[in-house]
């Protein structure tokens, strides 16, 4: 029997202070850590500089990490709406750095990630952060950011190839009601 192809994938948890970053290898079912970490920003330095060390630590830990895919959080307006701005800034920056890398770029929203990696919706981060250690049977627990960029990565490997199925099929698959395609729903976030 022929093993698994093994399929590197980046998480990338978006932040303008701080923005994690997590790398596993998946080879079926199987699991195995890689590295992750956190990219820091001076809040001193201003928006642009901020923007441009994010950018160049994503294109550093292509470079490192060399993943075959990535997934990006996808960012929701909160209460703050400058708030809300910033970080969306702050994603942009990723996604661009991902993209100028020449990444397929994957993007699973809060609750998808939760949902694969601790099986509710409502896990906190620290429910994240255990589980994301027992997934990949970690020494020690990670940092909160850095768990939600593994626990994306995990994510894709866990949906990822279904979805791509899905897309080669047509995404004809549809959701129960006659509702849009499966695809098109997790893609979107939405999930019923």
């Amino acid at each position: 029997m022929t093993p698994a192809p093994c399929t590197r994938i980046l998480g990338i948890d978006p932040g303008l202070q701080v923005a994690g970053f997590g790398v596993i290898e998946a080879s079926g079912l199987q699991l195995h850590y890689v590295a992750s970490g956190t990219i820091r920003t001076a809040a001193a330095s201003g928006l642009p500089q901020r923007l441009k060390t994010l950018f160049e630590g994503i294109e550093a830990v292509l470079e490192r990490y060399r993943p075959d895919a990535s997934a990006v959080e996808i960012v929701f307006v909160n209460n703050n709406p400058q708030a809300t701005l910033m970080l969306g800034q702050a994603r942009g920056a990723c996604v661009s750095a991902l993209v100028t890398g020449g990444q397929p770029v994957h993007e699973y929203t809060a609750l998808q990630l939760k949902k694969a990696v601790a099986g509710h919706g409502r896990a906190s981060k620290a429910e994240v952060q255990h589980m994301v250690q027992r997934l990949l049977r970690l020494p020690g627990l990670p940092g909160p950011d850095a768990a939600d960029a593994l626990g994306l990565a995990i994510t894709h490997a866990h949906v990822g190839s279904a979805m791509e199925r899905l897309r080669q099929a047509g995404g004809q698959a549809a959701a129960p009601g006659g509702a849009e395609p499966l695809a098109g729903r997790y893609r979107s976030g939405r999930t019923r």
